[in-house]
């Protein structure tokens, strides 16, 4: 876990502070899948800007995140760029909303920071390709590797009172 100590940096108001730093990422679990971040701890630039009612706080960095693809489950990756920014109030009283949860004790947590950052830049589905045709639902097999198609199986006769209804709709 990396964190970074905010007593060690004294500002007046409208001064900034940057410095880059490592930060060390774990791996995300999405969907029941693993995503492992390549470098496991990625340069980090770190921005304090000290303002008239508190702290604001900004981390960039970039990293690759290779796990399976949520289609055909074949490896996958691709580069987040994050670029984050919080904010943490001097007196911020009853109000959530002017802390940050990263900051505990003057100890600012970068890497719950950066993985949070992470898991909220990474698309709603990774895959090995845009045009990815994934499994077929019916044998399981590849369709990227073998397009096919299965034969039309014959209705549950069970079911032919809802057809009729469905034609007739």
């Amino acid at each position: 876990m990396t964190t970074f100590n905010l007593r060690t940096v004294r500002l007046q108001s409208g001064e900034l502070f940057r410095d880059v730093r490592e930060v060390e990422l774990e791996p995300l679990a999405l969907g029941g899948q693993r995503y492992i971040p390549i470098p496991e701890k990625p340069e980090a630039a770190l921005t304090l800007t000290r303002t008239s009612s508190g702290l604001l706080l900004e981390l960039e960095f970039s990293v690759r995140m290779v796990g399976p693809c949520v289609r055909c489950l074949a490896d996958a990756g691709l580069t987040v760029d994050v670029q984050a920014r919080e904010y943490q109030a001097t007196s911020p009283g009853e109000s959530d909303e002017l802390t940050t949860p990263y900051v505990s004790d003057d100890s600012l947590d970068l890497s719950a920071w950066a993985r949070d950052a992470v898991a909220l830049a990474l698309p709603d589905k990774i895959l090995c390709r845009e045009d990815c045709a994934g499994l077929c639902p019916v044998c399981g097999r590849d369709l990227n590797a073998e397009p096919h198609e299965h034969e039309e199986e014959e209705s549950d006769p069970r079911w032919e009172k809802l057809a009729e209804l469905k034609d007739r709709l």
